[in-house]
């Protein structure tokens, strides 16, 4: 998952990941530029996943 498509889909990636993971909050889920590790930090914590499983789904949407 490159920075590109995360800053161009992020609004639509966003949705369907807060419909899968419903513990998932907008704070967990702010996407900075540049700061794409945060989120992937942020969002293995929440899910429970390691970072490249987080690409994975992430890649999936």
């Amino acid at each position: 998952m490159d920075s590109q498509r995360i800053k161009g889909n992020w609004n639509e990636m966003k949705g369907k990941l807060k419909q899968k993971y419903a513990d998932l909050t907008d704070d967990d889920l702010k996407y900075t530029e540049g700061k794409e590790d945060e989120l992937y930090g942020k969002l293995q914590q929440r899910m429970g996943k390691t970072k490249d499983e987080v690409r994975d789904e992430l890649d999936k949407l």
